[in-house]
């Protein structure tokens, strides 16, 4: 099946699933602000017609989702042009994150002004510091003239309302954390991870001591592609790690994410992935200690995709 007849069969068995599925709950991020459990990461959009993006964007805030995630890297900007548009309709009733890679303050600032133009707002609710993942990018983002210092002064000029970051490092993770109060931290956690790498609890924990919000990344995801893997003959190209496809096990996957201290979670941006997400969330209840312990005893011998 050539690839846009793909997408737009999936588009259908999505949208039929989202009109099917119940409504999701949300949880506490800060202040009174409450996101859906699940969140909309903007990879979704990538390789969709923008009426294709419009309707499921449409059909996400019908079933419940307040919560949309995106970055200037997602598709090389198409994920901010397409979601801007498809949000347009719905930006005063969704709480929108967006990121950005720069470690320098004018490069931050560069991006945040042309992200807020390509997202048709004048504000993100969120801005997050993205991909921190060495200790040398926390030190930049903090030096003189750093990223830091373009999101406070964003946040006094009402650009953003709250700062935070995402990272695949426990320790630049940590780092961060010391460093500044941020209203939340976008980190994968992950069963196999937690279980095999040993990595997430620590920053799950350190950020509910610093009082940031925790925001998950890496629900459904498995382990790495074998070497030399051709992700476009998979099935799952916009997916650099096999993500669990069994229903059974995804079910577990997520139900393990959302038992931890979290607000939400973001799914894969397949849009698959996002549908079973949705209608999994909509039924979520917490995992029971020994649920979780038969969980993680199933990953003996899984290599996870990220160790700490």
């Amino acid at each position: 099946m050539e690839r846009r007849e793909f997408l737009k069969a999936t588009l259908v068995a999505s949208l039929g699933s989202l009109r099917a599925a119940q409504p999701l709950p949300r949880r506490r991020y800060k202040d009174n602000i409450e996101l859906s459990i699940i969140g909309f990461g903007g990879i979704v959009v990538v390789g969709l017609e923008q009426s294709e993006a419009n309707r499921i964007v449409a059909e996400s805030v019908e079933r419940g989702v307040n919560y949309f995630d995106v970055a200037p890297s997602y598709g090389d900007g198409e994920a901010e042009i397409k979601l801007g548009e498809a949000l347009e309709p719905y930006r005063k009733h969704v709480f929108l994150a967006c990121k950005t890679q720069r470690r320098d303050a004018p490069g931050a600032q560069q991006e945040l002004e042309r992200s807020l133009k390509r997202l048709r707002t004048d504000h993100f609710d969120l801005y997050q510091h993205h991909a921190v993942t060495t200790l040398e990018d926390v030190e930049r983002i903090f030096a003189p003239g750093g990223a830091q210092e373009l999101f406070l002064k964003a946040r006094e000029q009402g650009k953003v309302r709250y700062l935070g970051f995402s990272a695949h490092s426990v320790a630049a993770a940590l780092a961060m954390l010391e460093r500044f109060p941020f209203d939340s931290v976008l980190f994968p956690i992950n069963f196999v991870c937690y279980a095999q790498g040993n990595f997430g609890p620590q920053v799950v924990a350190k950020a509910r001591e610093r009082g940031a919000a925790r925001l998950a990344l890496k629900a459904l995801a498995y382990t790495r592609w074998p070497e030399g893997t051709d992700r476009r003959k998979t099935g799952y190209p916009k997916t650099w790690y096999q993500p669990v496809t069994d229903r059974e096990l995804a079910s577990q996957a997520l139900r393990f994410t959302l038992s931890e201290d979290i607000t939400a979670a973001i799914p894969p941006g397949d849009e698959r992935l996002y549908r079973l997400a949705l209608e999994l969330a909509s039924r979520f209840v917490p995992m029971t200690p020994e649920e979780r312990r038969a969980l993680l005893a199933r990953t003996v011998g899984v290599e996870p995709i990220f160790r700490a």
